[in-house]
Protein backbone atom coordinates (compact mmCIF):
# COMPACT_ATOMS: atom_id res chain seq x y z
CA UNK A 1 0.00 0.00 0.00
CA UNK A 2 1.18 3.30 -0.54
CA UNK A 3 1.07 6.56 1.73
CA UNK A 4 -2.09 8.69 1.16
CA UNK A 5 -1.57 12.24 -0.08
CA UNK A 6 -2.45 14.60 2.45
CA UNK A 7 -6.69 14.91 3.09
CA UNK A 8 -8.45 18.22 3.97
CA UNK A 9 -11.14 17.71 6.44
CA UNK A 10 -14.12 20.34 6.67
CA UNK A 11 -16.33 20.74 8.83
CA UNK A 12 -17.25 21.51 12.82
CA UNK A 13 -14.92 22.10 15.50
CA UNK A 14 -16.70 22.06 19.21
CA UNK A 15 -16.51 22.15 22.94
CA UNK A 16 -17.66 18.41 24.49
CA UNK A 17 -18.67 18.29 27.59
CA UNK A 18 -19.52 14.47 27.98
CA UNK A 19 -20.92 12.60 30.90
CA UNK A 20 -21.19 9.17 31.19
CA UNK A 21 -24.38 8.66 33.15
CA UNK A 22 -24.21 5.80 35.59
CA UNK A 23 -27.86 4.58 35.08
CA UNK A 24 -30.78 5.91 32.86
CA UNK A 25 -31.60 9.35 33.13
CA UNK A 26 -33.74 10.59 35.70
CA UNK A 27 -36.25 13.71 33.91
CA UNK A 28 -36.78 16.76 36.25
CA UNK A 29 -33.79 15.01 38.67
CA UNK A 30 -30.12 13.97 39.40
CA UNK A 31 -28.32 11.00 37.62
CA UNK A 32 -24.71 10.55 38.55
CA UNK A 33 -22.37 10.46 35.87
CA UNK A 34 -18.87 10.50 35.17
CA UNK A 35 -18.30 14.33 33.39
CA UNK A 36 -15.26 15.80 31.26
CA UNK A 37 -14.70 18.38 28.90
CA UNK A 38 -12.48 18.29 25.75
CA UNK A 39 -12.58 18.87 21.97
CA UNK A 40 -15.52 16.83 19.68
CA UNK A 41 -17.03 18.16 16.69
CA UNK A 42 -17.14 15.35 13.52
CA UNK A 43 -14.68 16.49 11.72
CA UNK A 44 -12.06 17.85 13.86
CA UNK A 45 -12.67 14.17 15.73
CA UNK A 46 -12.34 12.49 12.21
CA UNK A 47 -8.98 14.90 11.46
CA UNK A 48 -7.09 13.54 15.17
CA UNK A 49 -7.94 10.41 14.16
CA UNK A 50 -6.47 10.73 10.99
CA UNK A 51 -3.27 12.20 11.93
CA UNK A 52 -3.02 9.27 14.35
CA UNK A 53 -2.61 7.07 11.57
CA UNK A 54 0.53 9.22 10.48
CA UNK A 55 -1.32 10.54 7.17
CA UNK A 56 -1.31 14.10 6.68
CA UNK A 57 -4.24 16.38 7.45
CA UNK A 58 -5.66 19.78 7.04
CA UNK A 59 -8.89 20.54 9.27
CA UNK A 60 -10.56 23.79 7.74
CA UNK A 61 -13.29 24.93 10.40
CA UNK A 62 -14.37 28.15 12.46
CA UNK A 63 -14.09 28.56 16.39
CA UNK A 64 -14.93 31.80 18.24
CA UNK A 65 -12.48 34.11 18.68
CA UNK A 66 -12.70 33.06 22.45
CA UNK A 67 -10.85 30.75 25.27
CA UNK A 68 -12.49 27.85 24.27
CA UNK A 69 -11.67 28.15 20.47
CA UNK A 70 -8.36 28.58 21.60
CA UNK A 71 -8.12 25.46 23.51
CA UNK A 72 -9.40 23.41 20.57
CA UNK A 73 -7.24 24.73 18.41
CA UNK A 74 -4.21 24.10 20.80
CA UNK A 75 -5.48 20.65 21.16
CA UNK A 76 -5.62 19.79 17.82
CA UNK A 77 -2.02 21.55 17.11
CA UNK A 78 -1.04 18.68 19.53
CA UNK A 79 -2.58 15.83 17.81
CA UNK A 80 -0.68 16.53 14.47
CA UNK A 81 -3.49 18.43 13.06
CA UNK A 82 -2.55 21.18 10.56
CA UNK A 83 -5.59 23.93 11.63
CA UNK A 84 -6.64 25.54 8.91
CA UNK A 85 -8.92 27.63 11.61
CA UNK A 86 -11.42 30.91 10.55
CA UNK A 87 -11.60 32.73 13.83
CA UNK A 88 -15.13 34.25 14.43
CA UNK A 89 -15.47 37.68 16.53
CA UNK A 90 -18.50 38.20 18.61
CA UNK A 91 -19.68 34.49 18.07
CA UNK A 92 -18.70 31.81 20.98
CA UNK A 93 -16.89 28.28 19.67
CA UNK A 94 -19.36 25.19 19.41
CA UNK A 95 -20.96 23.45 22.19
CA UNK A 96 -22.35 20.01 22.45
CA UNK A 97 -23.63 18.35 25.73
CA UNK A 98 -23.07 14.49 25.06
CA UNK A 99 -25.31 12.34 27.43
CA UNK A 100 -23.57 8.63 27.04
CA UNK A 101 -24.94 5.51 28.62
CA UNK A 102 -24.26 2.16 27.45
CA UNK A 103 -24.49 1.97 23.44
CA UNK A 104 -26.06 5.27 23.09
CA UNK A 105 -25.76 8.62 23.03
CA UNK A 106 -27.89 12.23 23.33
CA UNK A 107 -26.32 15.27 22.20
CA UNK A 108 -27.51 18.79 22.74
CA UNK A 109 -25.84 21.13 20.20
CA UNK A 110 -24.71 24.84 20.24
CA UNK A 111 -22.99 25.24 16.66
CA UNK A 112 -21.85 28.70 17.35
CA UNK A 113 -19.20 29.55 15.05
CA UNK A 114 -18.92 26.70 12.62
CA UNK A 115 -22.44 28.33 11.09
CA UNK A 116 -20.53 31.17 10.01
CA UNK A 117 -17.55 29.57 8.61
CA UNK A 118 -17.04 30.77 5.14
CA UNK A 119 -17.16 29.70 1.48
CA UNK A 120 -14.11 32.30 0.96
CA UNK A 121 -12.12 30.43 4.07
CA UNK A 122 -12.47 27.28 2.52
CA UNK A 123 -11.56 28.14 -1.24
CA UNK A 124 -7.93 29.47 0.20
CA UNK A 125 -7.65 26.39 2.29
CA UNK A 126 -8.13 24.48 -0.38
CA UNK A 127 -6.18 26.77 -2.96
CA UNK A 128 -2.86 26.40 0.47
CA UNK A 129 -2.57 22.70 0.65
CA UNK A 130 -1.45 21.79 -2.98
CA UNK A 131 -0.22 18.51 -1.48
CA UNK A 132 -3.76 17.28 -0.81
CA UNK A 133 -5.14 14.39 -2.54
CA UNK A 134 -8.60 14.13 -0.50
CA UNK A 135 -11.29 16.12 0.52
CA UNK A 136 -13.56 14.56 3.50
CA UNK A 137 -16.79 17.09 4.25
CA UNK A 138 -18.84 16.68 7.73
CA UNK A 139 -22.34 17.19 6.16
CA UNK A 140 -23.20 19.19 9.44
CA UNK A 141 -21.57 21.96 7.36
CA UNK A 142 -24.47 21.09 4.34
CA UNK A 143 -27.07 20.87 6.79
CA UNK A 144 -27.64 23.92 8.19
CA UNK A 145 -28.43 26.92 5.62
CA UNK A 146 -25.97 29.23 7.38
CA UNK A 147 -23.19 26.97 6.42
CA UNK A 148 -24.05 25.17 3.86
CA UNK A 149 -22.42 27.37 1.19
CA UNK A 150 -19.22 26.38 3.06
CA UNK A 151 -19.67 22.57 2.43
CA UNK A 152 -20.69 23.49 -1.45
CA UNK A 153 -18.02 25.61 -2.22
CA UNK A 154 -15.55 22.50 -0.63
CA UNK A 155 -17.21 19.87 -2.84
CA UNK A 156 -16.59 21.89 -6.29
CA UNK A 157 -13.28 23.21 -5.01
CA UNK A 158 -12.17 19.42 -4.75
CA UNK A 159 -13.90 18.37 -7.85
CA UNK A 160 -12.05 20.94 -9.86
CA UNK A 161 -8.47 20.44 -8.32
CA UNK A 162 -9.33 16.42 -9.47
CA UNK A 163 -9.60 15.61 -5.34
CA UNK A 164 -11.39 12.35 -4.43
CA UNK A 165 -14.03 13.17 -1.98
CA UNK A 166 -15.78 11.77 0.57
CA UNK A 167 -19.15 12.71 2.51
CA UNK A 168 -19.72 11.94 6.43
CA UNK A 169 -23.71 12.07 5.99
CA UNK A 170 -23.73 13.03 10.28
CA UNK A 171 -26.56 12.93 11.61
CA UNK A 172 -30.29 11.66 10.69
CA UNK A 173 -32.77 14.50 12.46
CA UNK A 174 -30.94 17.34 10.18
CA UNK A 175 -30.96 14.76 6.73
CA UNK A 176 -34.90 14.11 7.87
CA UNK A 177 -35.54 18.40 8.23
CA UNK A 178 -33.41 19.24 4.45
CA UNK A 179 -34.67 15.54 2.86
CA UNK A 180 -33.10 13.32 1.15
CA UNK A 181 -34.00 14.46 -2.65
CA UNK A 182 -31.77 18.09 -1.37
CA UNK A 183 -28.91 16.24 0.26
CA UNK A 184 -28.20 13.32 -2.44
CA UNK A 185 -28.17 16.48 -5.11
CA UNK A 186 -25.68 17.84 -3.34
CA UNK A 187 -23.28 15.06 -3.06
CA UNK A 188 -24.19 13.36 -6.45
CA UNK A 189 -21.12 11.40 -7.84
CA UNK A 190 -18.95 11.50 -4.77
CA UNK A 191 -16.33 8.95 -3.98
CA UNK A 192 -16.90 7.55 -0.92
CA UNK A 193 -20.74 8.02 1.30
CA UNK A 194 -20.52 6.83 5.38
CA UNK A 195 -23.70 6.63 6.68
CA UNK A 196 -25.23 5.27 9.98
CA UNK A 197 -27.86 3.04 9.91
CA UNK A 198 -30.43 5.83 11.12
CA UNK A 199 -29.05 8.19 7.94
CA UNK A 200 -29.33 5.31 5.75
CA UNK A 201 -32.72 4.43 6.66
CA UNK A 202 -33.42 8.44 6.49
CA UNK A 203 -31.70 7.95 2.81
CA UNK A 204 -32.93 5.02 1.45
CA UNK A 205 -35.74 3.72 3.51
CA UNK A 206 -36.17 0.67 5.64
CA UNK A 207 -34.56 -2.19 3.97
CA UNK A 208 -31.61 -4.18 5.35
CA UNK A 209 -28.33 -2.40 4.88
CA UNK A 210 -26.98 -3.81 1.77
CA UNK A 211 -30.33 -2.63 0.09
CA UNK A 212 -29.89 0.30 1.46
CA UNK A 213 -26.36 0.68 -0.20
CA UNK A 214 -27.02 -0.20 -3.35
CA UNK A 215 -30.01 2.16 -3.60
CA UNK A 216 -27.32 4.99 -2.30
CA UNK A 217 -24.39 3.47 -4.99
CA UNK A 218 -26.57 5.23 -7.48
CA UNK A 219 -25.89 8.51 -5.84
CA UNK A 220 -22.15 8.21 -4.73
CA UNK A 221 -19.47 5.55 -6.05
CA UNK A 222 -18.58 3.71 -2.71
CA UNK A 223 -21.23 3.42 0.26
CA UNK A 224 -20.54 2.32 3.74
CA UNK A 225 -23.06 1.58 5.73
CA UNK A 226 -22.24 1.86 9.78
CA UNK A 227 -24.79 -0.65 11.96
CA UNK A 228 -22.49 0.18 15.06
CA UNK A 229 -22.93 -3.61 17.05
CA UNK A 230 -23.65 -5.25 14.01
CA UNK A 231 -21.29 -4.63 11.93
CA UNK A 232 -20.50 -2.36 8.72
CA UNK A 233 -21.05 -3.14 4.91
CA UNK A 234 -19.26 -1.44 1.73
CA UNK A 235 -21.22 -1.30 -1.40
CA UNK A 236 -19.68 0.16 -4.62
CA UNK A 237 -20.74 0.32 -8.18
CA UNK A 238 -17.81 -2.68 -9.38
CA UNK A 239 -16.86 -5.20 -6.73
CA UNK A 240 -19.46 -7.38 -4.48
CA UNK A 241 -20.80 -6.26 -1.54
CA UNK A 242 -18.52 -6.60 1.39
CA UNK A 243 -19.54 -6.88 5.27
CA UNK A 244 -17.28 -6.77 8.17
CA UNK A 245 -18.60 -8.00 12.09
CA UNK A 246 -18.15 -5.28 14.80
CA UNK A 247 -15.08 -5.97 17.20
CA UNK A 248 -16.39 -7.26 20.44
CA UNK A 249 -15.56 -4.79 23.19
CA UNK A 250 -17.08 -3.13 26.78
CA UNK A 251 -18.56 0.26 25.36
CA UNK A 252 -17.24 2.85 27.72
CA UNK A 253 -18.53 5.70 25.51
CA UNK A 254 -19.85 5.63 22.08
CA UNK A 255 -18.78 9.17 21.45
CA UNK A 256 -16.55 9.91 18.55
CA UNK A 257 -16.69 6.09 17.29
CA UNK A 258 -18.36 6.95 14.19
CA UNK A 259 -15.34 9.59 13.40
CA UNK A 260 -12.33 6.87 14.46
CA UNK A 261 -14.41 4.84 11.96
CA UNK A 262 -13.89 7.10 9.41
CA UNK A 263 -10.78 8.08 9.84
CA UNK A 264 -9.38 4.28 10.07
CA UNK A 265 -11.79 3.47 6.72
CA UNK A 266 -10.21 6.59 4.98
CA UNK A 267 -6.83 6.08 5.56
CA UNK A 268 -6.54 2.42 4.69
CA UNK A 269 -8.67 3.35 1.37
CA UNK A 270 -6.43 6.05 0.63
CA UNK A 271 -3.33 3.77 0.60
CA UNK A 272 -5.23 1.11 -1.76
CA UNK A 273 -6.57 -1.19 0.82
CA UNK A 274 -9.26 -3.72 -0.16
CA UNK A 275 -13.05 -2.84 0.86
CA UNK A 276 -12.34 -5.89 3.47
CA UNK A 277 -9.21 -4.37 4.87
CA UNK A 278 -10.37 -0.68 4.77
CA UNK A 279 -13.66 -2.17 6.85
CA UNK A 280 -10.94 -4.10 9.23
CA UNK A 281 -9.23 -1.39 9.87
CA UNK A 282 -12.20 1.06 10.32
CA UNK A 283 -14.08 -1.52 13.04
CA UNK A 284 -10.35 -1.80 14.69
CA UNK A 285 -10.72 1.94 15.43
CA UNK A 286 -14.31 2.20 15.45
CA UNK A 287 -14.11 -0.33 18.55
CA UNK A 288 -10.89 1.33 20.11
CA UNK A 289 -13.04 4.57 20.35
CA UNK A 290 -16.13 3.30 22.24
CA UNK A 291 -13.76 1.45 24.71
CA UNK A 292 -12.11 5.24 26.18
CA UNK A 293 -13.83 7.72 27.33
CA UNK A 294 -14.13 11.38 24.64
CA UNK A 295 -14.06 11.42 20.85
CA UNK A 296 -10.56 11.66 20.49
CA UNK A 297 -7.22 9.45 20.46
CA UNK A 298 -5.73 8.65 23.66
CA UNK A 299 -2.61 10.75 24.05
Amino acid sequence: MTRPARVLVVGDVITDVVAVLSGPLAAGSDTGAEISLGGGGQAANTAAWVAAQRVDVTLVGAVGDDDAGRDRVAELDRAGVDCAIERVEGVPTGTVIVLAADDERTMVSQRGANLRLSAAHVERALAAAPDAGHLHLSAYTLLDAESRGAGLRALAAARERGLTISVDAASAAPLRRVGAAAFLSWVRDIDLLLVNADEATVLAGGLEPAAQGRVLSATARRVVVKGGAAGAVWVDRTTPVCVAPARRVAVVDVTGAGDAFAAGLLTAWLAGATPAAALSRATDLGALAVSTAGARPQA
